[in-house]
């Protein structure tokens, strides 16, 4: 029956005596045989065969999703105030740390309020009548924006929003210029290959020098940036910008600088400085784009169009970032950057948006999508938040249309989910919606999944990757105060699913619970969170560094596990050896089992449980009870019992062979080691340095600029602890610092024969 099924439509010999019908078959394979080779398959992204329409280009060509994303205290939020107040989204303006107590927009947070900082990335959406200058034409455009925290604590918020925008803002300060968290926003966008347009903020503060941030663009980011302003007036007077690509002179005038004027009159002691930066802007977009290179190199002066649409090439393709000048706080230049966002950032369909294609193998290329509304539905939930009325899930629409109470399917679970609320933030506000098309973002309610999870309506097999994780550097233990109450474990359930950065475990020998996050600042914000929002009053530990274990030698092993009772026993032998392991750069992955079993000396079925038992024994190390990374387990051979081999005999065997071959292989305890930056006034130079010294920290760069310096150092993160008592002592409480984790290092020989004692002192007596 199967025979027939599967063969004769190859054959089509229905009706022939089965002898007639073999000769027939092997006729036709032969003739199959005989054939030209089929083409090589093409490895570069195969398109999905889904045409935009006329209407998918109009609408997407005046749509744009984008971040705004810095350093601490560069102004993102106070410039999102202004861009919805500017667009009409809200009525008033009202400051992050303003004296009338109500708090900036996009701060929904009591905790955020109080504390002038931005913890959770919050999304909005905005139209703008952009106005083309060169044409003196406006039109109207849809701006999906989400403002990002700037601390490192909170960088998992910057991963997730970048993950699904089309562009970005990076905000600048126009004294203090790039810092450290400035180049981790940078080394994200690079990640996902976002464009983006610089925005030098606080043009009027003493010390504002716009031409050495465009310069630290260069050198520090590495990357092509010019000027397309020039500031009318400085620190004080700053009251406009000269646009140098349209030769305008640009003026925020009105209440609250609503009143854009713009004058084709660029003034008399700007011109000379306007036309240098302006040959400076076309000598570097000469770098960049072909283009202008061969207008430059044919001597000729490019038009403001040409000029206009060489920015746009240069900085969709990454190559570019125009510089754009202004202060949020005093209402100038906020207009211009709008109509920056419009002209020079990508809409959905101008950027490349890849997904694999779970029926594929896992190296075949990836799929490109196309943001056509009659495709099938692909999007990514990139963020969870707990809402009054359930799980609210953010999601990226890339493919096709999302209605109101349709069936979506979970790529991850392949479970089928029924949207019952489709709903546009504002912030902490909502407006509901019946459908979303591609390239728009919206939220959900009561839709269960996880972050990163992709959702299709069902009819293709894509799944998005997911967005980059960082480990966590800190844990403590915490409990509540007085009787435990199911708010306490509800509360943590809640955190380590909107967050992938908050993890939770209990230790096996204490019985404590353990959070670990990013920082200092991440779990306290959480603990301050559980008394708020849960009623749990928490004592929280000393804090606890992420400490982890590896090997330095190759170790091999020969191991046989044997347990006789009654009955059938276990018996598993196991032959290897361990490595160290460089870390993948592909998977992020240092950890790896290989099996080079020959012969079937151990069964296949019982391999799986070789490497069950190896990753078991990773959890702990035998130095300090840490976990253990950058190692691999080879499987060469063993043998097996018909009779009393099991799985968890193969599994304890290889924990067994771990354990005793692991003070083999030269183990060392590695140390978080944080990339620390330290800013204070210039007279306190040596006392900084000195207190980075005495904390055994290795000073990488340091610069000083007119009454300030910048020190950078990288510090082990267990001698951080107490810093910033120490450095507000040391520097008049004028001094600040932010820290970020760069990679582990072994920890010196003390260091390490404290850890294996302290260690010892908590095992119980039969382990020592």
């Amino acid at each position: 029956m199967i025979l027939s099924r599967t063969w004769a439509p190859a054959c089509s010999t229905r009706g022939l005596p089965l002898s007639s019908w073999f000769a027939a078959c092997r006729a036709a394979s032969t003739a199959a045989a005989l054939k030209p080779e089929p083409e090589p398959i093409n490895d570069e992204a195969p398109t999905v065969r889904y045409t935009l329409t006329e209407q998918d280009k109009k609408r997407l060509a005046f749509q744009r999703n984008i971040g705004v994303s810095a350093h601490i205290d560069s102004g993102k939020t106070t410039l999102t105030e202004r861009i919805l107040f500017y667009t009409g989204r809200i009525r008033e303006i009202h400051e992050v740390r303003g004296r009338d107590s109500v708090g900036a927009k996009m701060d929904s947070m009591d905790l955020e309020r109080e504390k002038g900082i931005t913890i959770q990335s919050a999304a909005t959406f905005c139209d703008w009548e952009a106005t083309d200058l060169g044409k003196g034409t406006k039109q109207k455009y849809a701006i999906n924006i989400i403002d990002t925290p700037g601390h490192v604590d909170f960088t998992i918020e910057v991963e997730r929003a970048l993950r699904v925008l089309d562009g970005a803002v990076l905000v600048l300060c126009a004294v203090a210029g790039v810092q450290s968290q400035t180049t981790t926003v940078d080394r994200q966008m690079r990640r996902y290959n976002v464009p983006r347009i610089s925005f030098v903020n606080k043009m009027d503060r003493p010390g504002a020098n716009p031409w050495r941030i465009v310069t630290q663009i260069r050198t520090k980011l590495r990357m092509a940036a010019a000027a397309v302003q020039v500031p009318i007036g400085v620190e004080d007077e700053f009251k406009g910008v000269v646009d140098l690509v349209h030769w305008k002179a640009i003026y925020n005038q009105g209440v609250k600088g609503v009143d854009v004027v713009v004058s084709d009159e660029i003034p008399a002691d700007l011109l000379e400085m306007a036309q240098a930066k302006r040959a400076e802007l076309i000598e570097q977009l000469a770098e960049v784009d072909e283009t202008i290179g061969e207008i430059v190199l044919m001597d000729e002066t490019p038009t403001n169009q040409d000029i206009a649409d060489a920015i746009r090439r240069a900085t969709i393709s990454l190559k570019f970032s125009p510089v754009f000048m202004g202060s949020a706080i005093k209402n100038t230049g906020v207009q211009p950057l709008l109509d920056g966002v419009c002209s020079y950032l990508p809409n959905p369909s101008e950027s490349e948006i890849l997904a694999h294609d779970t029926e594929l193998p896992p190296s075949a290329p990836q799929v490109a999508l196309q943001p056509a509304a009659s495709a099938p539905l692909v999007g990514l939930a990139f963020k969870l938040e707990e809402g009054r009325f359930g799980q609210l899930t953010y999601m990226r629409v890339y493919q096709g249309t999302l209605k109101k109470s349709m069936q979506l399917f979970n790529a991850r679970t392949g479970k089928k989910v029924k949207v019952p609320r489709l709903v546009r933030m504002h912030s902490n506000e909502m407006e509901d919606v019946d459908q979303i098309g591609p390239g728009e973002i919206c939220a959900m309610f009561g839709v269960e999944c996880s972050s990163g999870d992709t959702f299709t309506d069902g009819s293709t097999s894509f799944s998005m990757t997911s967005m980059y994780v960082p480990e966590p550097v800190i844990s403590l233990s915490i409990k509540p105060k007085g009787l435990e109450t199911p708010n306490f474990s509800r509360a943590l359930n809640r955190f380590q699913k909107e967050d992938p950065t908050f993890k939770v475990h209990v230790d096996h020998e204490s019985k404590e619970t353990i959070i670990s996050g990013m920082g200092e600042l991440h779990l306290e914000i959480y603990v301050e969170r559980m008394r708020r929002e849960y009623n749990v009053d928490c004592i929280t530990g000393k804090p606890r560094v992420a400490f982890r274990e590896t090997i330095t030698d190759r170790a091999e092993f020969t191991y046989t596990h044997k347990k006789q009772t009654g009955g059938a026993g276990q018996y598993a032998k196991v032959i290897g050896h361990i490595e160290p392991m460089e870390l993948d750069p592909e998977t992020g992955k240092d950890v790896g089992f290989e099996s080079v079993v020959m012969g079937g000396n151990v069964p296949s079925n019982y391999i799986p449980a070789v490497e069950k038992g190896f990753y078991e024994a990773l959890e702990k190390g035998s130095l300090s009870g840490n976990p253990i990374t950058g190692c691999r387990l080879v499987l060469k051979d063993g043998a097996f019992h018909t009779v009393d081999s099991s799985e968890l005999a193969f599994r304890l065997a290889t924990i067994g062979a771990f354990r005793e071959v692991y003070r083999n292989a030269k183990p060392v305890i590695l140390e978080p080691i944080m990339t620390v930056e330290v800013v204070a006034p210039v007279e306190f130079q040596s006392q900084v340095i000195g207190g980075l010294n005495t904390r055994r920290g290795t000073i990488v760069d340091s610069e000083v600029r007119d009454d300030e310096f910048t020190a950078i150092a990288e510090v082990a993160l267990n001698d951080m602890f107490g810093y910033s008592n120490q450095l507000r002592g040391s520097t008049q409480g004028k001094g600040e610092f932010s820290m970020e984790y760069k990679h582990h290092m072994p920890v010196l020989p003390n260091v390490q024969k404290e850890l294996e004692e302290e260690y010892r002192k908590t095992l119980p007596a039969a382990k020592k």
